[in-house]
């Protein structure tokens, strides 16, 4: 699987080539932030609407799947429900990045742009966040390119971590 980059800018994510994007809610976070406060600015409140009836709720496992186009370059919107934010920590991350890549494959979609669950706050840091990344989806052959949004100092980080992690795993 490869690794690129978008910044988490509504231009840039304009340009992103892939048809499905996913993002992270939190349960107890109104209105949604990151990613999906992006997202749902652009779809004119529609997430934030969902997540006010209760049809969404950002609970931990929950995932919805909202059509995107015309109002954003994707086709689908993927929203993961991660819980409470002050409950999460990497079982929380591991079971976030599972879920996501057994969504993509379900829906077959072999790129897209993601933001990692709980990245927009720093929840995780970028290199604690890649490293467990590549140990859940590294060998998913479902999988060719994540656009990960993040800012540019991140990116570097998160770079160097992938690259030190993919030399560990290949000289095991």
């Amino acid at each position: 699987m490869e690794f690129r980059f978008v910044a988490p800018d509504l231009r840039r994510l304009d340009s992103a080539g892939a048809e499905v994007c996913v993002a992270s809610i939190w349960s107890d976070e109104r209105p949604a932030r990151g990613f999906a406060g992006l997202l749902d600015w652009r779809l004119g409140g529609r997430l934030a609407t969902l997540m006010q009836s209760g049809f969404v709720q950002g609970r931990r496992g929950e995932v919805l799947l909202v059509p995107g186009k015309p109002h954003v370059p994707f086709e689908k919107v993927v929203l993961v429900g991660l819980g409470a934010r002050g409950a999460f920590g990497e079982d929380a991350f591991r079971e976030a990045v599972m879920r996501i890549s057994a969504t993509l494959e379900g829906l077959r979609v072999r790129r897209a742009v993601i933001e990692l669950p709980g990245r927009a706050c720093d929840a995780i840091g970028a290199e604690p966040a890649i490293a467990l990344t590549l140990d859940c989806v590294a060998t998913a052959t479902e999988h060719d390119t994540w656009w990960l949004v993040e800012t540019a100092a991140d990116q570097k980080k998160i770079e160097a971590r992938a690259a030190e992690e993919r030399r560990r795993t290949r000289d095991a």
